[in-house]
């Protein structure tokens, strides 16, 4: 468990200097995120490579909550590895599902709306923001940690490993200049599972966002 500090606020200033000097060091700014002494937490999609941030972080703070918006459409092998790194790592999971389950929509709607089709925003606001909104009503956090990274897309590539939200939200990606290359060896070295077998029907395209991180 992290040292307990009192609650400490950010400002542009900080923001700049914790950027500049602690931008590459992702160990560095895990540790200076959680010594902010302010309620935070992780969002992961056990994508590949996520026991990284949930590693990293929760070695700091073994309990801070892990919020997983499981839409009903992820692998047999993203399930399995979902587990096995809430296993491994005693992750404190809070797992949040769609109002509906992925079989009474289908039934009502049929599959997986394409990406041209006008209902696809609506099923990514069913399936991934409210949930998302709903975790953060639960939580409250004041600090997110996210898995983003700069490859994943041309808007992460704009972004900075430590932003703060319209809302107050300080989210922290300490992985954001991180390779796969990267990824791997830290990985291997630390005895993590790993997951390829994944897909992300919000997005429908690797370099396309999903919609979270541009609402948030």
């Amino acid at each position: 468990m992290n040292a307990v500090h009192a609650p400490h606020a950010v400002n542009a200033a900080e923001l700049a200097r914790v950027n500049a000097e602690l931008g590459r060091d992702a160990a560095a700014l895990v540790d200076w995120a959680l010594s902010l002494g302010q309620r935070a937490i992780v969002t992961t999609n056990f994508r590949p490579f996520e026991a990284v941030i949930l590693h990293m972080v929760t070695q700091v703070q073994p309990d801070v909550p892990v919020i997983w918006m499981d839409n009903g459409y992820n692998t047999e092998a993203t399930y399995q590895f979902a587990d096995a790194v809430t296993r491994q790592l005693g992750l404190n999971l809070k797992i949040y599902l769609p109002l509906r389950s992925r079989a009474h929509r289908e039934a009502v709607e049929g599959p997986t709306p394409a990406l041209d089709d006008p209902r696809h925003a609506a099923f990514t606001e069913e399936v991934k923001l409210e949930p998302f909104a709903r975790a953060l009503r639960e939580t409250a956090p004041q600090v997110w940690f996210t898995a983003l990274r700069a490859t994943d897309s041309a808007v992460r590539a704009q972004m900075e490993p430590v932003s703060i939200n319209p809302d107050g939200l300080i989210k922290v990606a300490p992985l954001l200049h991180w390779s796969s290359k990267d990824l791997y060896e830290y990985c291997e070295k630390h005895g993590l599972p790993n997951n390829f077998d994944y897909v992300d029907p919000t997005k429908g395209e690797e370099q396309r966002e999903c919609g979270l991180h541009l609402a948030h």
